[in-house]
């Protein structure tokens, strides 16, 4: 990962009252940004790089940290930004937006890592975030979000097309390469035999503001002791969205197991508290759920990072998500029932 320039990184610190900067490490976990473990004189921080922060306008980035700064004083495991000393919680340096905020001492944890009831507190913690969101924008500006049609078949074969072409011109051809074959052909086969499910354009029921990346990564445990949340993070994406969808998105990121599965019984404790925190009813939650088994049915980004961006830190993750949506399919009403039961 990118180091951060000692100028940069001196030019940075003297814009806060956190003392001489002692150590600053970059950080190997997550997909997008730059982040840093910085330890001064007075104490250890998180430093953030903005990678789609835009200087010219920084007022997405605000109102992610007033958001923030609100859940914090709600009592909801957030770390909001420090303000410098001229009292803002974003720096512009040579074109670039970095934020400080506190460091947070603990770990990840998956949702194989976490019991049923920890699966409850963590559907619980979702649906107190969306309702929090709720009260803390509700004067904000909203976005209107942009029509949301499911993704058409015939675009998603060309996908298909254009990802086993390049598959089939390596030279010399790995593992990953066999699987992306097989996956990318089988995918194709599920699609054509299950097109007329494709979600219609109705209603999308139910938008709100919404955390936008909610995953184990971005959930901190306490590092000892009790297994309580100690901090939401990475709250770029935040934004209007269904959101129902967002739950049902996290559960399957949380509780896929390494064969594709979905571990339903944890589902089914976090689908429950989620809806009694929310007040979310079984059919907005069964409505979530197919339109998500689409959207992972139509969608190849793991394979694009690798084949079209040649950005391979996805690649791990492969295997178990192409193997769900089809474990998926196979098992939809099952899925449906845990959410919704």
């Amino acid at each position: 990962m990118t180091r951060l320039e000692e100028r940069t990184l001196s030019e940075l610190v003297r814009r806060y009252d956190t003392g001489r900067p002692l150590e600053c490490a970059p950080l190997a976990e997550g997909l997008l940004n730059h982040g840093y473990r910085l330890a001064t004189t007075r104490g250890v921080f998180f430093l953030k790089h903005h990678l789609d922060g835009d200087p010219e306008d920084i007022a997405p980035l605000l109102r992610q940290h007033r958001a923030t700064a609100a859940l914090a004083e709600l009592g909801l495991p957030v770390a909001p930004p420090l303000r410098d000393l001229d009292g803002r919680t974003v720096v512009v340096h040579r074109d670039r937006c970095y934020a400080l905020h506190p460091w947070i001492e603990g770990r990840h944890r998956d949702g194989g890592q976490l019991s049923r009831a920890q699966s409850r507190r963590l559907g619980a913690l979702l649906g107190r975030v969306h309702r929090a969101l709720e009260l803390v924008i509700r004067r904000a500006p909203r976005p209107r979000p942009a029509c949301r049609g499911a993704a058409a078949p015939a675009e998603t074969d060309a996908v298909i097309d254009q990802l086993l072409g390049r598959v089939r011109a390596r030279p010399r051809r790995t593992g990953f390469d066999e699987l992306a074959e097989h996956r990318l052909l089988e995918r194709r086969t599920l699609l054509h035999a299950h097109a007329h499910l494709r979600p219609g354009p109705a209603e999308v029921p139910a938008e709100g503001w919404v955390h936008g990346d909610f995953h184990p990564l971005n959930l901190l445990y306490r590092a000892e002791g009790p297994v309580e949340p100690v901090a939401i993070v990475d709250w770029d994406r935040l934004d209007v969205q269904p959101r129902a969808e967002e739950a049902v998105r996290a559960a399957a990121i949380f509780f896929l197991r390494p064969d594709g599965s979905l571990a339903l019984p944890k589902v089914r404790a976090y689908a429950r508290a989620y809806r009694a925190a929310t007040g979310a009813s079984p059919a907005e939650l069964a409505a979530a759920v197919h339109r998500v088994w689409w959207e992972r049915l139509n969608d190849f980004w793991m394979l694009r990072w690798h084949y079209e961006r040649r950005d391979q830190r996805a690649d791990p993750q492969f295997a178990a998500a192409a193997a769900l949506v089809v474990w998926w399919t196979s098992q939809a009403p099952a899925v449906r029932d845990a959410f919704c039961d």
